[in-house]
């Protein structure tokens, strides 16, 4: 399935500054098949090592970091030769060796007309740990799950995401093509974006089907906990994590350490929420109340709300039934809008990076669900899961900072109405190619 990430792994390929490039991302969100899907596409040959079907893979490391050292073990190993500039090498699940981690750096400073490409579901945790990583010496990039635009193009609707990416005027789309894809997002909420479950309803497979692969992946994670997280903190990872989802059932869904257990305290759960995250399990999203750039630098870093990687597994994880797919329009307000405010942090985190903010004035009393930084100022975005669409937030945060516009998604049709924009929810993806190119304020009246 093509994946957006495509055109980037290309530009790493052919950079002047290119160096070992890892790719991080959670379990089962396709790195290997595309890193493999690119290799053999734009290389002569790939030459594929993975640490975790071959622990021996380790002693090729062991004894010499030097690159050409380990070129000529590795060549021998796989019965292959492996040359510079014409053949692509994939190092994976490479969190589970040190050296070859170690190594990434002296092929950075010593051999750098190699093409590496390394991947593991757990880098994130390795990287927390910076006496195992060469840092500064390799290219970062990160694997999502699939968001709803490269969905439609898994499901057989490209036609579909080239009309959404081709809209030049901030107009209603035709009723047809608004209801079509209305319909396309319900079908999302429950397949979400994991690519095998993706591949799954596109070859045909039942919603039982599908269900079943989130809770393969639910399982794989379960037992990611057991084996590679510190011992004592695995009962810990396992309360936060079975914690989200009755959290997020709550109008207020800040993330609350007591929901866990009455004497949890943040200090003793901190590494357990930190490996989650790592681990690119879950999404945070911290609170501000002072709306500057650079947002990163006025967040609360004691107050956050936490959301599950994709809004796939967040049903499989409530036990959604298939039931979501044919009540129309209810399953976008059940769940205390949970699914669509999963949904929208899942595609901005996608779309403009892992780091994400929302508003809260210091009262506690308004609330504006993300906020997004332009290159000229910041702006609110309210998320709506039907058609109604009013919000004292949204005009409580206009009188107070006055942005040159106010973002709401919801079910309603793309349209402006005075300085609120509605996107769509299925048109988010399109955002930060829109953001920068809003209509100018016809009135300064929100409705």
């Amino acid at each position: 399935m093509k994946r957006d990430i495509y055109p980037r792994l290309l530009a790493w390929k052919n950079s002047a500054r290119r160096k070992p490039l890892v790719l991080r991302g959670a379990r089962q969100t396709g790195k290997t098949y595309i890193l493999q899907e690119f290799g053999h596409q734009e290389f002569e040959q790939v030459v594929y090592f993975n640490f975790e079907e071959d622990a021996r893979l380790d002693s090729l490391f062991s004894a010499s970091l030097d690159p050409e050292t380990i070129i000529g073990n590795l060549s021998l190993y796989s019965k292959e030769t492996i040359l510079p500039d014409r053949h692509l090498i994939i190092f994976d699940e490479i969190q589970l060796s040190n050296n070859a981690l170690n190594s990434l750096k002296y092929f950075q400073e010593k051999a750098d007309t190699y093409h590496i490409a390394a991947a593991g579901s757990l880098l994130g945790i390795t990287m927390s740990s910076p006496k195992s990583f060469p840092v500064g010496k390799v290219n970062f990039l990160d694997l999502f799950p699939m968001t709803f635009y490269e969905f439609l193009e898994g499901v057989g609707e490209a036609g579909l995401r080239s009309y959404l990416e081709s809209l030049v005027q901030f107009q209603p789309l035709p009723d047809a093509f608004h209801q079509r894809l209305t319909d396309l997002l319900r079908k999302y909420y429950y397949c979400g974006g994991m690519p095998e479950a993706v591949f799954c309803l596109a070859q045909g497979g039942s919603v039982q089907d599908v269900r079943a692969v989130h809770k393969e992946i639910l399982t794989a994670y379960a037992l990611d906990f057991a084996k590679h997280a510190p011992t004592s903190d695995i009962p810990k990872l396992s309360r936060v994590w079975n914690s989200i989802v009755p959290q997020l059932a709550k109008e207020n869904k800040k993330f609350m350490f007591s929901a866990i257990r009455k004497s949890a305290r943040a200090r003793d759960y901190e590494n357990a929420i930190i490996w989650l995250e790592d681990a690119g399990l879950i999404l945070r999203v911290f609170c501000t109340n002072t709306p500057k750039k650079p947002l990163k630098a006025y967040i609360e870093k004691d107050i956050f709300k936490v959301y599950v990687l994709d809004v796939g597994l967040l049903g499989a994880m409530a036990d959604q039934g298939p039931e979501m797919l044919i009540r129309g329009e209810h399953i976008f307000h059940e769940f205390s809008g949970a699914f669509t405010e999963n949904y929208a942090a899942q595609q901005l985190c996608a779309a403009f990076g892992p780091e994400l903010q929302y508003w809260k004035n210091k009262s506690g009393k308004a609330e504006v669900d993300f906020l997004l930084e332009t290159e000229e100022e910041i702006l609110p975005l309210e998320v709506k899961a039907g058609i109604n669409t009013k919000s004292k937030s949204l005009l409580f945060y206009n009188s107070k900072f006055n942005p040159s516009h106010l973002l709401r998604t919801s079910l309603r049709n793309l349209r402006q109405d005075g300085k609120t924009c509605n996107i769509p929810l299925y048109y988010l993806n399109s955002l930060p190619q829109k953001i920068n190119c809003l209509p100018q304020v016809v009135n300064n009246l929100p409705t």
